[in-house]
């Protein structure tokens, strides 16, 4: 399914967070929230190996997310979809862009030692939108 034009500017334009759903080995839900963005056909987020949404969406792709508009949160978007790719390749770059849009800073500030980025690209295979 390709991206609606409100999923890509809420995930590429202002500071609005997603909520994003993976399922924990037993099959109960796990959500956290993140920085999001967009290649304009896929979600994009960035994430930290060993972390249980990384560990759950290697395991099963599947995953929900809501992202809300951060100046309207009635303007929102809901994503099923599945993970297309996760790579290492260029993640610490793209976590510096994102805390450059959502800090307003050149540089990650929350890295710890030792810690590898990965970003993970979604497929959406299902977009509801609310647009208030």
């Amino acid at each position: 399914m390709e991206m609606t034009p409100l999923a890509i500017e809420l995930c590429t334009k202002g500071k609005n967070f997603a909520t994003i759903a993976t399922t924990m080995n037993d099959g109960s839900p796990q959500a956290s929230i993140t920085w999001i963005d967009s290649d304009g056909s896929n979600i994009i987020f960035n994430t930290a190996e060993g972390r249980l949404k990384t560990n759950n969406l290697r395991r099963d792709g599947r995953v929900a997310l809501t992202i809300a508009d951060s100046e309207n949160p009635y303007r929102q978007v809901m994503v099923r979809g599945k993970v297309i790719e996760d790579t290492l390749e260029g993640a610490s770059e793209h976590v510096d862009s994102l805390a450059q849009k959502y800090l307003g800073v050149d540089k990650y500030p929350y890295s710890q030692p030792g810690e590898v980025r990965v970003i993970f690209k979604i497929q959406p295979e299902k977009i509801f939108e609310i647009d208030s």
